[in-house]
């Protein structure tokens, strides 16, 4: 078999080298199509619902949200296994899926169920599903770099302007932010005015809910014009929710301002982050969706920040805190250079020895093709480009060598003993 196809591609080398040239235009265009990354991704098929319900503890979050959910998201087609975890105020479900399925049919399958399961739950609490990253796509950290700028104006620009920018770019599943305060209204109530006014928690909670909304009125007729009626009462500072009524004292209206003060404050922080021990920032980090090209991904949210940077505010400007692209064009240029280093070294060996350049150009051609066809099989599979495989292809590179020395060396002893053989019977 072996010797029919030596035989074969002998008498015809315009087909070897026609396919020979395919398969590396083949690998060329798999290079370019092929997911690029620095870490190989071995996390799981899965997909995660999480469920917030602050101020419970683990043990209410664990028997009414948890246990409800896990045992409702069994039975869903290709499930290996269901995972839950409860903490203060949340809730985490992880249903593992098997390898070969589809995340976005998972995802959907899991979504159908939860319509069932919801109904289970306390009332407004209401379960999501993560976004669709795995557990190595948080592929690109920045944070703003603001002096002057106090920390609730950073992380409001970073979440109403920067966050939202950053999310339209392909291939990214969600922008996280982290650091500074989050803005919010804050009411501190006076318990003795309270009391004055026989006015409840429930009853203040109640009232500033219900005039923080916009009504809908109806249409109506006058002098032959019509108006649509309708109310604002979207609150916009400190004093809209002062002026808030809250119920009627001896005919006269309590108002917040009249139980207590309000101002304008940040949430309750679990942590902070620091950036080298010189100072709390306020940043991002750009989560890639699953089955991604993160090479692609980074340079299209670098583009993306380059043109948000335009509209922010004089003086602040953008600062990478984790950028894996560098790792991944290490990795890329190792490759090449252990490819480019074992092409030199091999022509130098082949042309000492054998004083021969047809040979070390057989072995110059066979490098890159087999490189080419690597990557071809590497889109096949559906395996990225990371450290592993590529590391892997660079130690091939050395077999491929050896290789091709020991069968360039091997034809031409055998052709220059047929020749010698020839002029001795001549």
């Amino acid at each position: 078999m072996v010797e029919k196809l030596i035989t074969f591609s002998l008498r015809n080398r315009a087909v070897v080298l026609l396919v020979s040239a395919c398969l590396f235009v083949w690998g060329v265009y798999s290079v370019q199509q092929n997911p690029i990354d620095a870490i190989p991704d071995l996390s799981e098929n899965q997909v995660i619902v999480f469920t917030e319900w602050m101020g419970r503890s683990p043990q209410v979050i664990e028997a009414q949200v948890t246990y409800p959910l896990v045992s409702n998201l069994q039975g869903i087609p290709k499930v290996k296994n269901i995972r839950g975890a409860s903490m203060f105020g949340m809730s985490f479900v992880y249903i593992i899926f098997e390898d070969d399925v589809d995340i976005y049919w998972a995802r959907t399958r899991v979504l159908e169920r939860l319509n069932y399961a919801q109904r289970l739950l306390p009332q407004n609490v209401v379960p999501t599903l993560g976004p669709d990253g795995t557990g190595v796509g948080h592929v690109f950290w920045y944070h703003l770099n603001a002096d002057g700028m106090d920390l609730g104006e950073q992380r409001a620009l970073q979440d109403w302007y920067v966050k939202f920018a950053l999310q339209t770019v392909p291939g990214v599943a969600e922008v996280a932010s982290f650091g500074g305060f989050e803005k919010q209204y804050q009411l501190v109530l006076d318990p003795l005015k309270m009391q004055y006014y026989n006015v409840s928690m429930m009853e203040v909670m109640n009232a500033v809910k219900a005039n923080n909304n916009d009504v809908g009125g109806r249409k109506f007729e006058m002098s032959d014009m019509s108006y649509i009626i309708r109310g604002l009462g979207y609150i916009k500072n400190i004093k809209d929710v002062e002026e808030i009524a809250i119920k009627n004292y001896n005919s006269v209206p309590v108002k917040v301002k009249d139980i207590g003060s309000i101002q304008m404050g940040g949430d309750l922080r679990l942590g902070i982050f620091d950036e080298n021990g010189t100072g709390e920032v306020v940043g991002g980090i750009v989560v890639m969706r699953y089955g991604e090209n993160a090479d692609k991904v980074i340079t299209a949210v670098k583009e993306k920040m380059k043109e948000v940077e335009k509209g922010l505010p004089e003086g602040v400007t953008f600062k990478t805190s984790y950028d894996r692209s560098d790792l991944i064009e290490k990795a890329i240029e190792s490759v090449k250079g252990t490819l480019i280093e074992e092409m030199i070294a091999v022509s130098i060996i082949v042309l000492l020895f054998l004083f021969h350049w047809r040979s070390a150009l057989i072995i110059l051609i066979q490098l890159p093709i087999s490189v080419a066809i690597g990557f071809i099989l590497l889109e096949a599979f559906g395996i990225s480009s990371n450290i592993m495989s590529l590391t892997g292809i660079a130690l091939a590179i050395g077999v491929v060598v050896d290789d091709g020395i020991v069968m360039v060396e091997n034809a031409y002893r055998t052709i220059s003993e047929k020749q010698e053989e020839m002029d001795n019977n001549q």
